[in-house]
Order: structure tokens, then sequence, then C-alpha cells
């Protein structure tokens, strides 16, 4: 969730322990990318704005430039954009990232890049309209979009902190589902998949899942400094093999579960444009 992280983004750059939720939801986007760049031949990607995922900003794609596909970024924060700098070079992996304080321009040619995407993070855009028609303008084969899923619990629970003027720079509104689709359809995207992502067995709160656990369980007296950190990174350094093996086994809800049940528990909603070539 973008709400609480507003604040504390930094601190991930820190100490990259983004615990239980945070790790689980990064594998499953990863299975999501690769599925597309693999039907749509993916060599190029762009993620605009890049912030707005809890946890180590700026490291949604490192998966994708892994396996040689060129990947760009843009982010409204200097300081942020430093730091994920810094923290490609130490992956080894090479980066193209730009400034874009509002996003209503993308400075680069017309079908730049196979792949756009965005996660969670359309709210931080100044004007939805110029957004999503640059969006359009630049990327030639796909469009990945994905929002919080404001049906759900979590989401609902996270927002009663927010306010205009708490947040100036956010726009929940653009989050809707039925704009976004309109706004794709009048810049002939067309729509080709759909559905509910991110529905792990325990709701999207703003505290670390192991905390929700112990105190669902009735344990009074949490020591979070005795658990291990946890963290995508590991695994991308090679220090952690079994990592992907430890998050799909929390999958079982996000296998099963019906979209009536996803509606309300799933943390986030995608959306899969190609354009409309007719």
């Amino acid at each position: 969730m973008a709400v609480p992280i507003i604040n504390d983004w930094a601190k991930y750059f820190d100490n990259p322990d983004e615990g239980l939720g945070s790790s689980y939801e990064r594998v499953i986007l990863n299975q999501l990318l690769d599925s597309i760049c693999e039907v749509y031949h993916i060599q190029s990607a762009l993620e605009t704005p890049c912030f707005g995922f809890t946890g180590v900003s700026g490291i949604n794609l490192v998966n994708l430039a892994k396996q040689g596909i060129k990947v760009s970024l843009e982010d409204h924060d200097l300081e942020r954009i430093t730091k994920i700098n810094e923290l490609w070079q130490e992956l080894r992996l090479h980066i193209d990232i730009k400034y874009n304080p509002e996003y209503v321009k993308l400075d680069y040619p017309d079908k730049h890049f196979d792949l756009g995407f965005n996660f969670s993070a359309l709210w931080f855009t100044q004007n939805i309209r110029s957004f999503l028609a640059e969006f359009c303008r630049v990327c030639k084969k796909a469009i990945l979009i994905c929002v919080p899923n404001r049906d759900g619990i979590g989401f609902k629970m996270q927002m009663k902190d927010y306010s205009p003027k708490k947040y100036p720079y956010l726009h929940p509104a653009h989050l809707d589902l039925a704009t976004i689709k309109y706004l794709m359809k009048q810049n002939k995207w067309l729509l080709q998949k759909e559905g509910y992502i991110d529905c792990p067995p325990w709701p999207d709160i703003g505290m670390k899942k192991e905390l929700f656990f112990k105190k669902l369980v009735g344990k009074q007296e949490i020591q979070e400094k005795n658990r291990e950190p946890l963290s995508i990174l590991s695994y991308y350094q090679e220090e952690n093999s079994d990592f992907i093996s430890r998050m799909l086994s929390y999958g079982f809800v996000e296998k099963t579960a019906p979209p009536s049940f996803k509606k309300h528990w799933a943390h986030h909603y995608y959306l899969l444009f190609t354009p409309d070539n007719g």
C-alpha cells in the first residue's frame, strides 16, 4: 500500500526487511510479468511511476532485467532515484531511470517500449488522462496496470488514514477501474485480461504479517527483533535459493478461492491491455 510508505520509504534501503506480505506479493507479481513477457516477446519495459509498492522502491522489474530485458523507470523524488540507482549497481544490473515530477509527459519516442507497467502507483500521476495517453503512445505491445483492490477490506482500513490535506499529491480517484478502461479504450488499447492478484492467507494490513499471525494466536509479547529478515533481494543476490518456493507455499488461497471471495480479500487487481491494430 502506498499510504503508509509515503513517509518511511527510505528505511527499506537501510534495512531491506520487507516481511512476509511484500515478499509473497513480489513473487506473485513476477509470475504474472513472466507470463506476459513470454506471450508478447518483451525485450524492453518501462515502469512509471515506479514508487508505490511497500518495501524497497524501484525493484519490481529486477526479475526482468536479470533475464536480459532492458528496463527503464521513472520517479518523482530525486533522493529516491539516487538510492534506486545505487541498489541496481549493487545488483550489477543496468537501469535507465528518469525524474518525472508530475507524469503528464513521458520523454520517449513513440512505441519505444514493448511493455508498459504500473504497479499501485497511478494515484501519483497528477493528470490521469494525460498520463495514460502518453503511456499508450510510448508502448507498443502490452501495458499492465495493477491497482490496489478498492473493494478489499485491507484497502478500506488503510484509506481511513487518507485525506486530501494530508496527502495532497495522492489521487485515489485515479484507481477507478472503469475510468482506466474507458481512457485506455479512448487511446485505442484493448483490454485482454483482468482479475484479482496477490491473494494470500492474510489481509492487506499496514503491519508485518509475521506480527499479525502472532497477534492472531493471542501472543501479547511480540519479539520482532528476533525475526529473520525477509526480502527478495537475498534471492536476487543468490543467497536464498528456496525463497520462491517458500513464498509459493502460501499460494493456496490465490489458487483456489472464488472471485466472490477475492473481491474482498485480494490485495490488487490487474488489467492487461494490447493495442487495437484494427
